[in-house]
């Protein structure tokens, strides 16, 4: 009976994968917790070989989410005309998020939201130029969707992104190899409220509480009317539960997200 569960386990997570993915997608992922002790017990190494203390690379104080109760908070599709009132919530509440934005109709539009968010600290990210679904897209399409939001951010702000959402969440090996020339870590989620099926925000704040738990990732869209309204009580529960919210990057701390990776808790 025990070994008929392990391989009814093996089997979930195996379907679990490929429903993210799309039939016949397969792809090894990284958690965040895993990825913060591959690095800690790398830069023990390199310490102990030369005797000298671990420490920030640039002397930072940052948040240490190994013993911090963490979660990061990113927003997809945007930017758009609620993210003036997304960054105002964010900065009274002292928070920085993780933003994948999209190229079309969004960083060409609101050029002026895109630089807001880096001069406000958030971290940037790419969502890609158009949405396609990168599974289904072949090479040369698959890099112009993540090259035109890399030239375009970094034109608009001086930053390249690090990080980037396949749209859908849909990935496999062979983006993540071009993520990988192109110098992107893929990042997927663990709580989303599916904030696209509804303006309820008492239901989108909800159903973020019921799926969060320590070093998640939540997925909401500040493109939606309902999300950027839940934000306030999403962060005050949040709070009284003892949860650090940070960015993708400050979650994986003090590992540096490595391109073609994908990220998942």
């Amino acid at each position: 009976m025990r070994r008929i569960g392990r391989i009814s386990g093996l089997v979930t997570a195996v379907t679990l994968a490929l429903s993210l993915s799309g039939c016949g997608a397969s792809y090894d992922t990284t958690a965040p917790r895993s990825a913060r002790e591959d690095a800690v017990k790398d830069q023990q190494s390199k310490a102990d070989a030369k005797n000298t203390p671990v420490d920030t690379a640039d002397g930072k104080k940052v948040v240490d989410c190994s013993k911090a109760k963490c979660v990061a908070l990113t927003f997809d599709a945007g930017p758009s005309e609620n993210t003036p009132r997304l960054l105002k919530i964010l900065k009274k509440n002292q928070v920085h998020a993780t933003f994948f934005m999209l190229g079309k109709n969004h960083i060409e539009k609101h050029p002026d939201l895109v630089r807001r968010i880096a001069d406000e600290g958030h971290e940037l990210a790419n969502h890609t130029w158009s949405h396609k679904i990168l599974t289904k897209s072949d090479d040369d399409v698959v890099r112009s969707e993540i090259n035109r939001v890399q030239k375009a951010v970094k034109k608009l702000t001086g930053r390249t992104p690090l990080l980037m959402r396949p749209p859908q969440g849909r990935t496999d090996e062979r983006v993540s190899k071009i993520s990988r020339e192109l110098g992107v870590a893929q990042v997927l989620w663990s709580v989303t409220a599916k904030d696209y099926q509804t303006t309820d925000s008492a239901l989108i704040k909800k159903r973020v509480l019921e799926q969060t738990d320590r070093d998640g990732i939540i997925l909401l869209h500040d493109i939606y009317k309902g999300t950027v309204p839940a934000v306030p009580g999403i962060l005050k529960a949040l709070k009284k539960r003892g949860y650090t919210v940070v960015t993708v990057g400050q979650l994986l701390a003090p590992a540096a997200a490595e391109p073609g990776k994908v990220y998942k808790p």
